[in-house]
């Protein structure tokens, strides 16, 4: 017997019992899959207008319309017109049949708009999802107003985008930098520019290559303030995180721009310029701290976080905390393995003979307990309780939430090799985490006994301006070594002297007013509180109070 020829007559007799319903949805399916336009309108059309055994559902609609926003990107210009015009037959079918369209059949048809050059329909449509708007729904209007050069009406899209809290990426706003660019708008390169350093690392080839083509050009050359007060935009600049003040175009003159390299140490290979590591601005971090603080009392239902939030607000004096049973723990897991004290008390000694101040150490009080019943460890733990270096959390908490929020509070180091990334961290959101990890967080490792601290970064790679009004920006692109990696270095010439010359107090205080105007008409860029504080700056004296062990 051929169990072939058997297999074969069992899957057509099974496809002779399927309904027209059944069969319409598998080839429907087909079709989608393989981005098969024409046989979709075709299977279509093979439905009877009326009397029919398949009734179009929203899946059915959404297929169709995903096949045909597909298709609008093919070469052939007769595919992409049978698109379009098929596609918004399905859409007004689907209305026709009273079907409401979803947010995935409106970013469809929106795509279907922009792809005929009509902005304002594709923008239309996105505004009539509401608040269910994503991204991808009002992408399509955006890159059509840019293609077509209308840049007011591409950034009311952004605006727009803006008030409903979503974030554009690099693809959206390189487009509308470029469109920017081409229309000489000085101000508005400007906003976008450091709305991209706000949402990328590293920017792509193309997006360097349009900013390499505003600062070659002429009007680049003619926008910006000749005279800068100084003092002034570095105070902004710590009160921003650093790396960017965001005060409007500094200097003046052509601009120059080479692609560059920076050494290890964070100095541009082309102008010596010194790139920082950016922190998040004393605004985010508190917010930071208060989002660390609320989900910490959420679950932190058997202890009273609120409790170490007080002692913290008085015992403020600490520039690193110490995340204790990671570093007590580390590589302990052998047979004679357990709490090491002296990988701890190491970690706590390098950091005191660097800064000369102690540290905070984070230990669950059950630990401590366990610890304080062995007697060689009884005198360097009382010392440490004594000098107000041990914050023991209670029972039943999970110490991770009063390192974390210790450390973002007090704006200091963070001792840990915890990568953070489990569901407690996720909790947070990447949007300041990732930074904030990059700037606060010390790793370690012991070799043969010998601890070495691995400090944070000398500078960050993410786009930077500084106060004298260059700018450099990262190139995307696989490299092992950071030294070889692409920069943009972007100066003008003459602008480090004339910067670095005094001003008289009339001067100063004439362009002060002139850099917070600049500041305040630019949102995106906005200026923190004014209390400026630094990661190493001197704090409040700690308190005569130990804290809870």
């Amino acid at each position: 017997m051929n169990t072939s020829n058997t297999a074969t007559n069992m899957r057509n007799k099974k496809r002779k019992n399927l309904t027209p319903e059944i069969q319409f949805r598998l080839n429907l399916d087909h079709c989608s899959k393989n981005k098969d336009l024409s046989t979709a309108i075709s299977l279509f059309d093979s439905v009877p207008t009326t009397g029919s055994e398949i009734h179009l559902t929203h899946h059915h609609y959404n297929s169709l319309l995903y096949i045909c926003s597909n298709s609008v990107n093919s070469d052939h210009p007769s595919t992409k017109s049978s698109a379009i015009e098929f596609g918004f037959r399905v859409y007004h079918h689907m209305i026709a049949n009273h079907i409401s369209p979803s947010e995935a059949t409106v970013t469809a048809v929106a795509r279907l708009a922009a792809a005929k050059a009509d902005g304002d329909a594709a923008f239309e449509l996105a505004r009539s999802v509401g608040n269910q708007g994503k991204l991808r729904t009002y992408a399509p209007a955006l890159l059509c107003f840019c293609r077509n050069g209308m840049a007011d009406k591409a950034s009311e899209v952004e605006e727009h985008m803006g008030s409903l809290g979503l974030r554009l990426e690099e693809p959206e706003l390189s487009a509308l930098l470029k469109v920017n660019v081409e229309k000489g708008k000085g101000d508005k390169v400007y906003e976008y520019l450091h709305k991209l350093r706000a949402s990328v690392r590293e920017v792509n080839e193309s997006t360097a290559n349009i900013l390499e083509s505003w600062f070659c050009g002429e009007v680049a050359s003619d926008v910006g303030l000749e005279i800068q007060n100084v003092d002034h935009v570095n105070q902004v600049k710590v009160r921003n995180g650093d790396g960017w003040h965001g005060l409007g175009w500094l200097g003046k003159g052509k601009w120059v721009v080479h692609r560059s390299n920076v050494a290890s140490d964070g100095r541009c290979c082309t102008c010596g310029e010194q790139l920082t590591c950016v922190d998040i601005d004393t605004t985010e971090t508190e917010r930071f701290a208060q989002s660390v603080a609320s989900l910490a009392m959420e679950r932190e239902v058997q202890s009273n976080f609120k409790e170490f939030q007080d002692w913290i607000e008085e015992c403020s004096d600490y520039e690193a905390i110490v995340d204790g049973a990671n570093v007590g723990l580390y590589q302990q897991n052998f047979a004679e393995g357990g709490f090491s004290i002296p990988q701890l008390d190491a970690v706590v000694r390098e950091l005191y003979s660097r800064s000369k101040k102690w540290p905070l150490i984070i230990l669950h009080k059950k630990r401590i307990r366990q610890l304080l019943e062995k007697a060689s460890n009884r005198d360097l733990l009382q010392d440490w309780i004594d000098q107000g270096l041990l914050y023991g959390t209670p029972y039943g908490s999970n110490d991770d939430w009063y390192w974390l929020y210790a450390a973002v509070k007090l704006k200091c180091l963070l001792v840990t090799n915890d990568e953070m990334r489990d569901h407690t961290f996720e909790l947070l959101g990447n949007s300041f985490f990732l930074r904030w990890k990059e700037r606060h967080q010390v790793k370690y490792t012991f070799v043969k006994g010998n601890l070495k601290l691995l400090m944070p970064p000398t500078y960050s790679l993410v786009i930077q301006e500084s106060e004298k009004g260059s700018w450099h920006v990262p190139v995307a692109g696989e490299t092992i070594d950071e030294s070889l990696r692409t920069w943009l270095c972007i100066t003008r010439s003459g602008s480090c002297d004339a910067l670095a010359s005094s001003l008289n107090d009339d001067n100063q205080l004439s362009n002060s007013n002139k850099l917070e105007t600049l500041a305040n008409r630019n949102n995106s860029v906005g200026h923190s509180d004014d209390k400026l504080t630094s990661i190493t700056g001197k704090r409040k004296e700690r308190s005569s109070s130990s804290p809870e062990v």
